[in-house]
């Protein structure tokens, strides 16, 4: 007889104040490092103040003018990006041996998810196969980026809601030259908020049928 795949836990953490980055690249390393085959996946959503973040194998030569917004080495995958308020950013913290995904299914998931949340508001995203992320008429609106450690996920993705774009005119975000970003802002004239986009992805994640049960934090 078959054995019963057991549905994982999951706790979602709404960080409803400015986070900074290293805190928490720190807290989710350390979580990942110590968790167990019985630990509940977590999916923190938060926003960071100003911040450059540096992929594992990030090339200098992609920050192109010196800023005072700090640049913090991490062990994601991908270049380097920009991160502050106004940017919603998900954090996947998922077993996914025990979710049976492989890292394409974590990815396209992430994705997904970015699309089906723009899709509710009007706005048509799509994917594409050699550059990871969500894009809206050839321009980026979401960027992604994941670690995974024995077969367990950290680091997530990142949406442009109404933050300033002046941190991603200082590099070639995640390493494309001359690639323009573009914001939820910039094309409703009534975009969601970030609490709009929160509960979004609470109710998605809901109801998508990966998870035994839910719970949320607020932070």
């Amino acid at each position: 007889m078959a054995e019963t795949v057991q549905k994982p836990e999951l706790i979602i953490r709404q960080y409803n104040q400015l986070t900074p980055y290293e805190d928490r690249f720190l807290e989710m390393k350390h979580f990942t490092e110590n968790r167990d085959a019985h630990t509940p996946d977590e999916l923190w959503i938060l926003q960071h103040h100003d911040v450059l973040t540096q992929g594992q194998a990030g090339k200098p030569e992609h920050i192109l003018i010196p800023s005072n917004i700090p640049v913090i080495q991490t062990d994601r995958g991908g270049q380097v990006t920009w991160h502050g308020p106004g940017q919603l950013v998900a954090y996947f913290m998922f077993d996914l041996n025990r979710l049976g995904w492989n890292v394409r299914t974590l990815v396209s998931y992430a994705e997904q998810l970015m699309i089906d949340l723009l899709k509710k508001y009007g706005i048509e995203a799509y994917a594409k196969a050699n550059a990871p992320g969500v894009y809206v008429a050839e321009r980026k609106i979401g960027s992604l980026g994941f670690k995974i450690r024995k077969g367990r996920s950290y680091h997530g993705l990142a949406l442009n809601i109404d933050c300033e774009l002046t941190g991603f005119q200082t590099i070639n975000p995640c390493g494309y030259a001359g690639l323009e970003m573009v914001r939820i802002h910039d094309l409703l004239s009534q975009p969601p908020t970030f609490a709009d986009l929160c509960q979004d992805i609470i109710e998605s994640l809901s109801s998508s049928g990966y998870f035994a049960h839910i719970n949320i934090e607020q932070k």
